[in-house]
């Protein structure tokens, strides 16, 4: 699975829209549709944003893990 397909997952099952998070990203809705689609690469500090929003590790974005573990808290 791509990272892509992982965000878009991780973005489902929080039951959020895609105008949901590109809020939390401060990016326009398209913007991020073209990340989710695998169109345009997310750069890294808005991924970071997105894990950190959604409390997900970047280790299972980027699929070096199939374990969607928490961030600690800090």
């Amino acid at each position: 699975m791509e990272y892509f397909e992982r965000m878009k997952a991780i973005r489902e099952d929080n039951d959020l829209k895609q105008s949901d998070v590109a809020n939390m990203l401060s990016i326009k809705q398209q913007q991020y549709s073209e990340y989710e689609r695998g169109l345009r690469l997310i750069p890294i500090t808005y991924l970071k944003d997105f894990c950190q929003q959604l409390n997900i590790s970047p280790e299972y974005i980027l699929g070096f893990t199939d374990n969607p573990k928490k961030l600690p808290k800090r």
